[in-house]
């Protein structure tokens, strides 16, 4: 069924009442837009403003700071969290979301302390190269490079790389999606993709696009700005690695999901986004996938970064930790 039945005519009315309070103080903050910046301010500024509704963070046993070597002969940094400073765990490699053109390790810190916290696993966050200096497809190579050392390599981290998931969120949640098609064709086995509210379409077309456009966070100028500094041309929308529910790969053909990992979805009701990670969800049931989607009623994109304001933040950390737990068979 597609989520488009429950658009309102007024979706503002939509929200909850925590998540309207939240967009109205960041209307009131009245801060330039990201896309009005250039990328580099954007990314100062989203790094500015990354940690300001999040929780605490969580201590760990381990946390380090990595450098893995990808195809092109460059090392990319990676942070590895894990609960426990010894023993081999379950690992969630996890892609930040941001565009693929702001975030990073750091924006996303607090939320991998935590998924590792409450999953006891190990968590290794990637630090893909951004656009535009690092156009389509680099973020994929890099997020793919990054899976398959940490597959062959992972056991000197103290890594159980026979329990590995892919996971990220926004645009980390189509890298995440893209190298579970990927690690499926390579043969590589992944216990779970942890999807929260993916990209998942290369076109700008559903419903949910038209109704959230302005005034819930991840606005249409910012979507066209993030594409814009990453595509290096049209053709790069149909591509799967960018568009896994319409992408075609290099015969012509939609992208086959049949045979990749489980996936856990969690999307958020008020978002852009929302109707395209329904239609892949979906689309991976039809595939003979089995898939636990979750929709957050109320709130907003990026809505997984706001804790310590969103109710429904804790739920979802707590609902993607559960199946992070069950895919890695801890219960």
């Amino acid at each position: 069924m597609s989520h488009q039945n429950y658009h309102h005519r007024n979706p503002r009315a939509q929200l909850t009442p925590a998540m309207r309070k939240v967009l109205d103080a960041m209307a009131r903050s009245s801060h330039v837009p990201l896309h009005a910046l250039t990328p580099q301010q954007a990314r100062a500024a989203y790094e500015a403003s990354a940690d300001v509704l999040e929780l605490p963070k969580h201590k760990l046993a381990r946390v380090e700071n990595l450098r893995i070597p990808v195809r092109d002969g460059t090392e990319i940094g990676v942070r590895q969290y894990a609960p426990d400073a010894g023993s081999h765990q379950g690992v969630l490699v996890y892609f930040h979301g941001g565009g693929f053109t702001v975030g990073s390790l750091d924006t996303h810190d607090g939320l991998c302390r935590r998924l590792s916290h409450l999953a006891h696993c190990a968590v290794v966050s990637v630090g893909y190269r951004l656009a535009p200096e690092h156009k389509f497809p680099q973020a994929f190579e890099d997020a793919w490079d990054a899976v398959q050392w940490l597959q062959q390599h992972g056991k000197q981290l103290c890594l159980d790389v026979e329990r590995m998931a892919v996971g990220g969120d926004s645009a980390g949640g189509t890298l995440a999606a893209a190298c579970a098609i990927a690690a499926r064709d390579a043969g590589l086995p992944l216990a779970l993709q942890l999807l929260f509210y993916p990209g998942c379409v290369g076109h700008q077309d559903t419903p949910s696009h038209t109704t959230y456009a302005k005034g819930f966070v991840l606005e249409e100028p910012h979507i066209t700005f993030f594409f814009e500094q990453y595509i290096r041309s049209a053709h790069d929308r149909d591509d799967w690695r960018f568009a896994p529910l319409d992408g075609r790969t290099d015969s012509g053909y939609e992208a086959d999901l049949a045979g990749v990992a489980p996936a856990w979805v969690g999307l958020a009701e008020c978002d852009p986004l929302v109707d395209e990670g329904v239609m892949y969800a979906d689309r991976l049931r039809m595939a003979g996938v089995a898939v636990d989607l979750e929709i957050y009623r109320g709130v907003v994109h990026e809505f997984i970064k706001m804790g310590r304001a969103i109710p429904e933040a804790l739920q979802a950390h707590a609902d993607a930790a559960k199946a992070l737990r069950c895919a890695f068979g801890a219960g």
